[in-house]
Order: C-alpha cells, then sequence, then structure tokens
C-alpha cells in the first residue's frame, strides 16, 4: 500500500522503525572512560575545530540522507551542561521505545555517558513531533548495584521472533538483561564472545544486526558451543549472512534495516561496512532493501562506534494533533 509522501505514517512495521532520534556531535572527542574496553576506538590528531567540523559534517549529511529516503529523524539537540558528554551522538545506549508507548531509560557503565539521560527533555521533544511517550520505565537504579545494561547497544532485538541477542560483557549484565525481558515478554539468546585480542565484544550491535529477513553476524567470535545455538536459532526465521572478525572491525556488523513513511525499506551502514563488504553479501542485503552508506568516519574511528550507533529508532505511534 502506497501512503501519501506528505502524510506521516501511523502503521509501524513490526521490526523496524520509520523514524529515529538522533544527536548531534557537538562535545564530541575522544573518550578515555569508554576506551577501557572499547577496542574500537582510535585517536586523531585534529584541532578541537576541525574535529567538531568535521563530525558535525558527517552527522548532518547522514540527517539528510535519511530524510531524503523518507525516514523521519528528530534531532535531539541540547544545552551542553557542566558534565561533557562526548559519546552523545550515540544516543541509543541510554533509551528504547516499544509500539505501546513506552520509553524506557538504562544503566551505562561510563560516568560520563549517564550525563546523556535527559528523560524530559527527549519526551518534550517527542510530544512536539506527535510521537508522544505515554508510560516510562527506569532501569538505572541497577547502577546502584554496578550492574550496566546499555540499550539497543548491547541487546539486538527480533521483535518479530521475540527473542534478544545479547553478547555478555561489562556494559552487558545477565541479571539486568533478564530483568528488562521479563518485562517485554521476550526470551534471552545469550553468548559469550572473544576478540583475536582476548577481549569480549563491548556492544552486540558492533558484532550483528537483525532484520525482518536477515541476519549479519560475526559468528566467529562466539564460544563453539554457543555459536551453533546462535546460528540455529537466527537461521529458524532469517536469512544468516556471517562476516569476519576483520568486517566487523569495519563495522559490518553496525548496521540497520528502517523504513521510510511509505513503507519503503533500507539497510544503513557506514562507507567503511558497505566498502568492506564482499559482492555476494550486498547482493543478499539488497534482497532486504536499499544500502544507505554514509561517510562517518571520524565519528566511527575516533567514537569506536558507527551508523547503528547513532540510530535511536522511534516505535512510538505517530499521534497527530
Amino acid at each position: 500500500m502506497q501512503l501519501n509522501p506528505r502524510v506521516k505514517s501511523t502503521i509501524l512495521s513490526q521490526q523496524n522503525a520509520n523514524c529515529v532520534v538522533m544527536v548531534p556531535p557537538k562535545e564530541f572527542q575522544f573518550n578515555q572512560e569508554t576506551a577501557a574496553d572499547n577496542e574500537f576506538q582510535t585517536s586523531l590528531q585534529l584541532t578541537p575545530a576541525e574535529l567538531t567540523q568535521r563530525v558535525m559534517d558527517e552527522f548532518n549529511t547522514m540527517v539528510e540522507g535519511l530524510r531524503s529516503q523518507g525516514i523521519d529523524v528528530i534531532e535531539f539537540d541540547y544545552h551542553p551542561g557542566a558534565s561533557k558528554t562526548p559519546d552523545a551522538v550515540f544516543p541509543n545506549n541510554w533509551f528504547n521505545t516499544q509500539p505501546g508507548g513506552t520509553l524506557t531509560t538504562f544503566p551505562m557503565a561510563c560516568c560520563n555517558r549517564q550525563a546523556e539521560v535527559r528523560v524530559d527533555a527527549l519526551s518534550d521533544l517527542l510530544a512536539k513531533s506527535n510521537r508522544p511517550v505515554r508510560n516510562t520505565q527506569d532501569f538505572t537504579q541497577w547502577l546502584e548495584k554496578g550492574k550496566y545494561l546499555e540499550s539497543t547497544g548491547v541487546m539486538v532485538m527480533d521483535h518479530i521472533g521475540k527473542r534478544i541477542y545479547a553478547a555478555l560483557s561489562l556494559r552487558c549484565d545477565r541479571a539486568v538483561l533478564d530483568a528488562y525481558a521479563t518485562t517485554i515478554g521476550y526470551e534471552v539468546v545469550a553468548f559469550a564472545t572473544k576478540l583475536s585480542s582476548g577481549a569480549s565484544v563491548y556492544h552486540t550491535n558492533v558484532m550483528m544486526s537483525v532484520g525482518e529477513g536477515f541476519a549479519v553476524i560475526c559468528d566467529e567470535v562466539i564460544p563453539e558451543f554457543e555459536r551453533r545455538l546462535v546460528q540455529k536459532t537466527l537461521a529458524k526465521t532469517k536469512q544468516v549472512i556471517s562476516i569476519t572478525e576483520a568486517q566487523m572491525g569495519q563495522f559490518c556488523g553496525n548496521i540497520l534495516q528502517l523504513e521510510s513513511q511509505q513503507g519503503d525499506k533500507f539497510i544503513a551502514m557506514s562507507q567503511s561496512a558497505f566498502d568492506a563488504l564482499t559482492p555476494v553479501q550486498k547482493s543478499q542485503l539488497k534482497a532486504h532493501g536499499k544500502l544507505l552508506p554514509f561517510d562517518v568516519t571520524t565519528i566511527e574511528t575516533i567514537g569506536g562506534g558507527s551508523v547503528r550507533c547513532m540510530l535511536a529508532e522511534v516505535f512510538l505511534p505517530y499521534s497527530p494533533d
């Protein structure tokens, strides 16, 4: 069914959002706190002015590119506070939304990331964007126990199958994960990971992505006995596309399937990821939507997160005045 492109869709895909929140990287810089367990971060020799110009250009180009395809982008601008938030450009780590109108906030591991949580300001913006929050859930009380769950950074959701895929790590505590899964009625498929360095993958969404009919995963970093379970579970309903650890390092797993207001499907990714995918992998993905590569080289190099990390899906229903 084709919708009038001037009319916002009130139809929500079960798996894919047609609206996202993005936060401009006004305070972006190398984050020493997150670098403790994020091997994807690399410092660049740029002046503060050069860095800000580059990352704002990358951000604005991505916003314009998504909007040009009919994907609704809500820019969550904010007034900087006393605490700097170098990773605010990655909002998907502190909240998520559900079709019933719920906004949930999550406990993040690093102190300077906890300062990103601005529930009232975000709720006001979503209401002004005709995506009102009906109720809220708060899991940040787990911070008192030193336990963390960084939202869709660590939880890759199969909304159709009602499953959460999660690589356990400092930022993905099993107790908090199970508590959240129980709240929304989802099954948990949790597993360990081990990179060539011996470290764990810090966020599940850098190693895998689940779309409506496909799953991209760097399964070679999962221990064999758990790998078989993850592969078997995904293969029940998805076309499984395996990527290598080297491809994961180019953010081939940090991709996200979205839909336009007219229902057209897209797969957002970085230019680095697009260039690292093989022709066969690109062909497989194209069967599930138009590929949308964005050059976010500076953001992904310094921040250690890429396009998917920059997109916080909005599943709140569109409610016109």
